[in-house]
C-alpha cells in the first residue's frame, strides 16, 4: 500500500523515542513530523533530542526539523501522542477535529464513554466506537487510546481467564520499571537500594483498578458496559530499567486447576482482525514453566517486547489462582500499543 503519513507528538521525550524506534522501517507508515515543545522547535531531532534508548538514532530522523505540536504545523492521517496528561487534554481533540486520527498514550481520555481504550489482542471490537465518537463530536478524525502500561499485560491475561472461567475479584502488586517515569524520571538517590511504594500522583492505582473493567467490558449500544470485578491494587517504582512485573491473585467464578488455565493461556490468540498485523504479538501470551521466570532482563523483549509473558501460575490459598506478569511498559505498555491501534483503525477502514 501507499505509506501512510504519521507524525509523533512530544517526539523528544522518553515515549517518543520509543515511537520513532518502532516506526523504523514500518512497512505501513511514513514520519513526516516531529513535534515538541518551544525549547526544541526549530531544531534538528538530533540536536534537540537527548537519546536514552539502548538502540542507536535511526538515521531519519536525524536531521528532521522539529515543529510546533499544532494542526498548522503538524499534518498527518495519524498522529501518535507521547504528550504529557494536561497537553494531551487539549491537544488531541484539536488533532482530531482536524481530521487526523489520535493515537494517544496519554491518560486524558481513556474514560471516554466513546472513546476506545484498546488492547487489539482482546477487544478489538471496541474500535467500532470510533463511528459514534464521530458522530457525537462531529469530527472527521478520532482519539483511539491504549491503557496504563501497568494495566496492559495483566489485562491480556485477565481476559483468558475471565472468558474461560470468569473472573470476580483482583489483587495485584507492581513492581515498575523506572523507564514509566520518563527522563530524567526517579532522582538516584531515592531509588538505588530501594523500593518506592508509590507510582506518581497520576492516580496510579486507580487506573490500574478501573481500566482492565473497561477493556473486558462489552461493546453494547455504542456504549462499553464495565466488567463487574473487583480490583485491589498495590503499585511500586523499583530498580529496573524497562518492564513491568505484575504478582495477582484472583478469584473464578467456576474455579480450576494451574494446568487447565495454563493451557488455556498458551493456546490463546488474537481476534482475526488484529491476527497479522505488523505489530501483532507472536504469541499474544508466553507462558513460562521455571519457578523464577518471568524476569524483566530475561523476558521483556519476548515478541519483539509485544508478547506478555506469564508464570508462577499456581494455586492462591485465599482466591483460587496466582501468577506473575511480566509486559515491556514502554514497547506493549506505551508507543508500541499505539503503534498496533493505529495498525487495526487502518484494517478496519477507519481512518
Amino acid at each position: 500500500m501507499k505509506p501512510i503519513s504519521v507524525a509523533i507528538l512530544g517526539a523528544t521525550g522518553s515515549v517518543g523515542q520509543r515511537f520513532i524506534s518502532l516506526l523504523d522501517n514500518h512497512p505501513w507508515f511514513k514520519v513526516v513530523a516531529l513535534a515538541a515543545s518551544d525549547r526544541s522547535v526549530g531544531q534538528k531531532y538530533s540536536s534537540a533530542a537527548r537519546w536514552v534508548l539502548d538502540t542507536p538514532m535511526p538515521e531519519y530522523v536525524r536531521d528532521m526539523i522539529v515543529v510546533p505540536a499544532s494542526t498548522e504545523a503538524v499534518q498527518a492521517k495519524i498522529v501518535f501522542s507521547a504528550l504529557h496528561t494536561e497537553i494531551a487534554n487539549e491537544l488531541e481533540p484539536q488533532f482530531a477535529k482536524a481530521g487526523s486520527a489520535v493515537c494517544s498514550n496519554a491518560s486524558s481520555y481513556r474514560r471516554g464513554e466513546d472513546i476506545p481504550l484498546l488492547l487489539p489482542e482482546i477487544n478489538a471490537d471496541h474500535i467500532q466506537l470510533v463511528k459514534q465518537q464521530r458522530i457525537n463530536h462531529n469530527w472527521s478524525g478520532c482519539i483511539v487510546t491504549n491503557p496504563n502500561c501497568t494495566s496492559t499485560g495483566l489485562t491480556i491475561v485477565l481476559k483468558v481467564l475471565d472468558d474461560a472461567f470468569g473472573v470476580k475479584k483482583v489483587f495485584l502488586v507492581s513492581m515498575q520499571a523506572l523507564s514509566g517515569a520518563g527522563y530524567p524520571g526517579v532522582p538516584s538517590l531515592d531509588i538505588i537500594d530501594n523500593v518506592i511504594p508509590n507510582v506518581g500522583n497520576g492516580g496510579e492505582e486507580e487506573k490500574v483498578e478501573w481500566e482492565p473493567r473497561k477493556m473486558l467490558g462489552k461493546l453494547n449500544d455504542n456504549k462499553i458496559d464495565l466488567a463487574d470485578i473487583k480490583f485491589s491494587a498495590h503499585t511500586n517504582r523499583v530498580a529496573v530499567i524497562d518492564g513491568h512485573t505484575v504478582c495477582a491473585s484472583v478469584e473464578l467464578a467456576q474455579p480450576t486447576d494451574p494446568k487447565t488455565a495454563e493451557a488455556i493461556l498458551r493456546n490463546f490468540s488474537a481476534p482475526e482482525s488484529a491476527r497479522e498485523l505488523p505489530s501483532s504479538p507472536r504469541p499474544v501470551i508466553s507462558v513460562r514453566d521455571e519457578a523464577d521466570r518471568p524476569q524483566p532482563r530475561l523476558d521483556r523483549l519476548t515478541g519483539k517486547g509485544m508478547t506478555t509473558v506469564v508464570g508462577r501460575l499456581r494455586r492462591d490459598p485465599i482466591l483460587d489462582l496466582k501468577f506473575v506478569v511480566l509486559s515491556h511498559n514502554t514497547i506493549r505498555g506505551a508507543a508500541g500499543a499505539s503503534i498496533y491501534n493505529a495498525e487495526l483503525l487502518v484494517n478496519e477502514n477507519l481512518l
